[in-house]
């Protein structure tokens, strides 16, 4: 389209996807029952549009009117443009990174499926912090997995926060939520994976210790943060795996340690 269309009311109801970015609680109620997420600068918006999410419109302040020009004159979609308090003022905070994009959310994958045509795959239980969920994405994204399954009560991975610290990769990596936990996961031994719970905990083995066959399907469990996988998903691993620690540090943060634990699978040597 190309076209800029200047507002000048924060409370144009033409704005209301950007309405309220602060809001935590109200967000992550709100952008699922709508369909829609926000994409924050160009790198990240052109990535979602590339994996396939459609793009509903685009807000930036008149410096950036340039800077974009080649994204917004391939845009699909309204192309808003407003002062920099406006935005503050409909967002909540100060938009730096150039431009917000509302992208409109695409049908959820189904377990069954995804784990059919994956190899290597993180299952996540309960992680809650946005931030750490989208580290985690980057991680298992740049270190060759190739999916993640969430249960019900992780958080969204396209919630703003966890698209920015994933820079886009949330995108790039398949996911689906399952719908039971830890019932769901007879889903994974249905589907011929050997789970792997990642824990401190003294009677696990080494991960450089790690061997699988060449076409062993690996699925790696990683816990809520704080306190790390239930007793049920560590009962029904197929082996419990640890970080070996030194200098009196127990553990490391579950982002840290699912990008430790995801390089230690892709490096392990096959069985001979």
């Amino acid at each position: 389209m190309g076209e800029l269309i200047e507002v000048t009311d924060p409370a144009d109801p033409r704005l209301h996807d950007y309405s309220g970015l602060t809001d935590i609680e109200l967000r992550k109620v709100r952008e699922p029952a709508e369909g829609l997420f926000m994409a924050e600068g160009e790198k990240v918006i052109r990535r979602a549009l590339t994996a396939g999410y459609p793009m509903r419109s685009m807000l930036l302040s008149p410096k950036w009117a340039e800077p974009m020009r080649a994204l917004i004159d391939t845009a699909d979609a309204p192309v808003y443009v407003g002062a920099e308090p406006l935005l503050e003022a409909v967002t909540g905070f100060h938009v730096h990174r150039g431009a917000l994009a509302s992208m409109q959310r695409t049908p959820a994958l189904e377990a069954g499926p995804l784990l059919a045509r994956a190899k290597r795959i993180v299952v996540l239980e309960d992680i809650v912090n946005h931030t750490n969920l989208g580290a985690i994405f980057r991680s298992a994204a740049a270190l060759g997995m190739d999916a993640a399954l969430l249960t019900p009560r992780c958080a969204d991975p396209l919630y703003r926060r966890s698209v920015r610290v994933s820079m886009g990769t949330v995108f790039a990596l398949p996911y689906a939520r399952l719908e039971s936990w830890p019932g769901g996961l007879h889903t994974l031994a249905d589907h011929g994976f050997r789970t792997i719970a990642l824990t401190p905990g003294p009677t696990a083995v080494d991960l450089p210790a790690l061997r699988f066959g060449p076409d062993e399907k690996v699925a790696l469990l990683l816990g809520t943060e704080g306190d790390g996988l239930s007793d049920d998903a560590l009962a029904a691993a197929d082996l419990r795996v640890r970080i070996p620690m030194t200098a009196g540090v127990d553990s490391l943060n579950v982002a840290a340690a699912a990008a430790v634990a995801c390089y230690a699978i892709a490096a392990a040597p096959a069985d001979s």
